[in-house]
């Protein structure tokens, strides 16, 4: 279902500009978010990326898009092999028990993820995609038997993250005495006693960090595609490297057309990390709070905002989610039970213009670089516009507008899923008869391509109309 015709623009973060959406190929947008390095549990800062890129996605599903969205699980990396050391347990059996946690907590955050290619799965894909970079010159193999992207052979390099200048490159780079530059960065480790390894033409080793996103992308999405996100942390060095390891191989400019990023999430006022020791696990929280409730406020804010964890956050989102939940049965219930009338009054006509003036708003909204913190505001409106006007005084026509608003909402939202899963069971002839009713309403008002459409769904689900004059009359097949 299409919204008004506004333009959507997303923030480019290479650039650091508004831009107007345009997917490479027309009607099919090409996604790809990082996912986990999985060496411990899902926490609510990862949450706060996956929930935002699931509410782009489910946008975009939105205004018509076909979505491919691609988000990798990194199974192999020092984090992990640090873990498994410091427990005495397998590498394997390390990454495999957070895969698990990672997979049910996007399970009960209500987000569904299309492909999750893992990093040990493509290890042939990434030597070749590394020996492809040392053939064009812009990679070189160490004496160790590592290999490193020579950033000096790629002139793009720092402007994704802004950080121009050759003395900020090597800040977060790791120091390596072979490397020829010091902010040269690791496609291929040599194998270290102890850890894991695969055999290359190098010599035994394991691929670096930032070449599994080029190469796992770049397997299922193609050369070029539409979004990479993640949070605004991986803009350097980890975007930054994998724009031009890719660039560098492909020869595309740009390999991403969009770089989405998330903005951070604090703990009064300071960023949730480990090293701050505020980290907050997902299956903690899902024991206190719905998961529901968690979406709720995740999604709320708008993805590049600095999201503030707190009780009162939640406690706010809660209350929120219950009086979503509340409207969307008391709308359902009235219309499987049929007490409303099947009559439209001037004051139901007053009403349904209101709530096509907040649908336009939520567009309008999300339109303008997904702002759902704006866009989820006129959500909260329409439950407010039950309560004081539909419910009052309950119409047919009325009633089933405000039920299918809602649940054209919840699409973006993802909270009431359980509610929308079945049709009501609604009083069939007299429904029909309500549509027809505003349907003429709306061919008096000369709205003729709204009316049209009326007419063009209902032929799809096998009710035909006849005008005549301003009557209609309608049929069954």
């Amino acid at each position: 279902m299409r919204g008004p015709h506004i333009v959507l623009r997303v923030f480019n973060t290479l650039g650091r500009r508004l831009e107007e959406f345009r997917p490479v190929r027309q009607g099919r947008v090409l996604m790809y978010v990082c996912g986990p390095t999985v060496y411990d549990y899902t926490h609510v800062g990862h949450a706060r990326t996956y929930v935002a890129f699931d509410v782009i996605k489910r946008y975009l599903k939105l205004l018509g898009h076909d979505v491919l969205h691609v988000q990798n699980i990194t199974d192999i990396d020092d984090k992990i092999i640090r873990r498994a050391h410091e427990e005495e347990r397998d590498w394997r059996e390390v990454a495999d028990a957070f895969t698990r946690d990672y997979l049910e907590a996007l399970s009960r955050l209500n987000i569904k993820v299309d492909l999750h290619p893992r990093v040990t799965e493509h290890i042939g894909d990434i030597i070749e995609f590394i020996q492809l970079l040392i053939d064009r010159g812009n990679a070189y193999v160490a004496p160790s038997g590592s290999v490193y992207f020579d950033v000096s052979t790629y002139d793009g390099y720092g402007e994704l993250s802004g950080r121009l200048s050759r003395e900020l490159w090597g800040q977060e780079q790791e120091f390596v005495k072979e490397k020829r530059n010091p902010f040269d960065f690791a496609l291929w480790k040599a194998a270290k006693p102890g850890e894991p390894w695969w055999e290359s033409p190098w010599g035994p080793g394991r691929p670096g960090w930032h070449i599994e996103c080029s190469v796992m992308s770049t397997r299922y999405l193609g050369e070029q595609f539409d979004i990479h996100g993640g949070g605004s942390d991986l803009i350097f060095p980890h975007h930054e490297n994998e724009r031009a390891q890719s660039e560098a191989a492909l020869g595309r400019r740009p390999w991403v057309k969009y770089w989405l990023h998330t903005g951070m999430l604090t703990v009064k006022g300071e960023k949730m990390s480990k090293s701050l020791g505020n980290i907050v696990a997902l299956r903690e929280l899902f024991a206190k709070w719905k998961p529901e409730v968690v979406r709720l406020w995740l999604a709320s804010a708008h993805y590049r905002s600095v999201l503030e964890f707190s009780e009162e956050a939640l406690q706010q989102a809660q209350r929120n989610y219950e009086r979503l939940l509340a409207v969307a049965h008391e709308l359902r219930n009235i219309l499987e039970k049929g007490e409303c009338s099947f009559r439209l009054s001037d004051e139901g006509v007053k009403t349904l213009r209101m709530m096509e003036g907040l649908r336009d708003s939520f567009y309008e909204a999300m339109n303008d670089d997904f702002n759902a913190s704006r866009a989820f505001s006129y959500v909260y409106e329409l439950t407010s516009l039950a309560y004081s006007r539909v419910l009052q005084r309950p119409e047919a026509a009325v009633v089933l507008r405000a039920y299918s608003l809602l649940e054209e909402f919840n699409r973006v939202i993802g909270v009431l899923d359980r509610v929308f899963a079945r049709a009501p069971e609604l009083p069939f002839e007299q429904l029909v008869e309500v549509i027809v009713e505003v349907r003429r309403r709306l061919r008096m008002s000369k709205n003729y391509e709204l009316a049209d459409w009326i007419r063009d769904q209902l032929a799809k689900l096998g009710v035909r109309l006849y005008d005549r004059g301003e009557e209609t009359k309608w049929v069954i097949g």
